[in-house]
């Protein structure tokens, strides 16, 4: 029974700790601006309006350190106690907003601030330091930040993000930084816009598992020199690094599992030897001429471009395939299955497509969900059958969403309306897994409107079809962006003609159980209306 009453009354005491810290949080926030009250004055006030006084110290310094940092640094404007914990406050995220900068604040008044609050910090203890200048106008990061990186770099800090802007001198991040303190403690490096020199002197980084490097200066070879010296990396993101030319990814990397290169425009040569390696992205890298995989479980590959020579390794353990390449729908039916027939998610982007899909006793058992983008700068060749795209669906049982985007300009199709005759028939295979379907620049071309006839009268288990008008994402229908992506005169009028092939042949056989979404040209963007067509 004492037992019972002694949990009882621990559970009370939490509950008034936890009550405390709410009422100190909500009365932090409704006091003034930091630093308008005198110290001695506001630790009477925190005294005589806090209803739980008697905390331990360590716990009110666990509070404040939970307070977002603007809160965090009134309430030390506020109370001895909490300037005393904000001097080794150990979570520093300086931004416009954390701050109390408007949109419109100019590069001194940033540094302004930042540097007060810099002086005022004792540098102990902290384990997350971010500088963010994204926005700031008129501001020279390096007169200031080596100042502020001699404050809070540590030995213990875990993670060090340095967002700056562009401008005319690069600021050189100091490698000497990294001293030994450092390199056991360090997780989390990410820096922007400026420029990285490591040499064969720096030391290992023991405890560095994620590293990401935007539109930094450094060549391939000092960015071997980092990865050879970062042992427990897991992740590993660069983009927009210009001077890498040459990258390889060494075997010592036994725990790396995430790589992504993005933007690199004069990288020409990409190898991986990383062994675990799971997931591998790859884009906007226009000049790259070879990419090789060694890593034998790879699940994962994304990869936009269409001059590098491919070298994926082993495959068999491939689960999800994002690539773009010229003539790659029928590659991916003909090659495909037997080299990766693990795949669930495949996603393709091909040029103008020369030769029809084949069709193929092969399957893809397990592949869940598939997108197709056809993209040609004005036309896809007449001769191309999109029916033929039937054979995908009927190799790929466990199918449960489809995804088509035609991205072209004209329609030189034959129509659905320049003959009389009707439609192509094929022996019927019942679909009991596809779900849902779409169809992005939905055109009155004879064969995609067989193809889509040929869905609503196999596919058994389909719930939603959507039909698009235009090609790409309706951006601001979405609001993910302000407007739609732009689509020719071509495009739009072959719109009204599109409509009038779904009034026609598709809308009279859809079933009771299918939701029919028909979209035209976005209103806002293309000038004509929005409609919306549930059956």
């Amino acid at each position: 029974m004492s037992h019972v009453r002694s949990t009882h009354g621990n559970q009370k005491r939490r509950r008034r700790q936890i009550r405390a810290q709410n009422e100190l949080i909500r009365w932090c926030k409704r006091k003034g601006s930091p630093c308008q009250h005198d110290g001695s004055r506001a630790g009477k006030t925190m005294r005589r309006s806090t209803p739980y006084p008697c905390l331990p110290e360590d716990i009110w310094h666990h509070i404040h350190s939970l307070m977002p940092m603007r809160d965090a640094a009134r309430a030390a404007c506020l109370s001895r106690t909490f300037l005393q914990s904000w001097r080794s406050h150990p979570n520093l995220i300086l931004n416009k907003n954390t701050i109390g900068l408007n949109a419109s604040a100019c590069g001194g008044n940033f540094s302004r601030k930042v540097d007060h609050i810099m002086r005022n910090h004792s540098g102990i203890g902290v384990k997350i330091f971010r500088l963010e200048y994204l926005g700031v106008v008129g501001f020279d990061a390096s007169r200031y930040l080596d100042s502020w990186l001699q404050v809070v770099v540590k030995p213990g800090i875990e993670e060090l993000t340095l967002v700056l802007c562009r401008t005319k001198r690069e600021y050189n991040f100091p490698c000497s930084l990294l001293s030994d303190g450092i390199q056991n403690s360090i997780r989390y490096l990410r820096l922007d816009w400026c420029s990285l020199r490591p040499t064969a002197e720096l030391g290992p980084l023991q405890s560095l598992t994620s590293l990401r490097l935007r539109s930094v200066s450094i060549r391939g070879e000092e960015l071997q020199c980092l990865l050879s010296n970062s042992p427990a990396l897991e992740q590993l993101r660069i983009s927009c690094c210009t001077e890498i030319i040459c990258l390889k990814i060494p075997c010592s990397l036994q725990k790396l599992s995430n790589l992504t290169v993005i933007g690199c425009d004069s990288l020409k040569v990409l190898e991986n030897k990383a062994p675990n390696l799971s997931s591998f992205s790859v884009s906007g890298c226009s000049n790259l001429k070879i990419l090789e995989n060694k890593a034998p479980n790879l699940s994962s590959f994304f990869y936009r471009g269409f001059r590098a020579k491919l070298s994926l390794g082993e495959t068999l353990q491939m689960k999800k395939l994002d690539m773009g390449r010229v003539n790659l729908v029928h590659y991916a039916r003909a090659v495909l299955p037997s080299v990766m027939p693990n795949l669930e998610t495949l996603n393709i982007t091909s040029g103008p497509e020369a030769v029809n899909t084949p069709v193929l006793p092969t399957k893809f058992l397990y592949l869940k969900h598939l997108s197709i983008s056809l993209i040609s700068v004005s036309t896809f060749s007449p001769s191309y059958d999109y029916f033929s795209l039937v054979s995908f669906l009927d190799a790929s049982p466990s199918l449960e969403t489809f995804i088509l985007d035609v991205q072209q300009e004209r329609m030189e199709h034959e129509s659905v309306f320049a003959k009389s005759w009707g439609l192509r028939q094929i022996p019927e295979n019942h679909h009991d897994s596809l779900k849902t379907v779409k169809i992005s620049g939905f055109n009155s071309a004879k064969s995609l409107v067989e193809l889509t006839c040929y869905i609503l009268k196999n596919v058994v288990s389909l719930e939603s079809l959507t039909l698009d008008t235009i090609y790409g994402d309706r951006r601001c229908y979405l609001k993910t962006f302000p407007f739609c992506n732009p689509i020719g005169e071509g495009a739009r009028m072959e719109a009204p003609r599109a409509l009038s092939a779904i009034r026609r042949y598709i809308e009279k056989i859809v079933p009771t159980t299918v939701k029919l979404t028909v979209l035209e040209p976005c209103s806002r963007c293309h000038g004509k209306g929005l409609q919306r067509i549930s059956c």
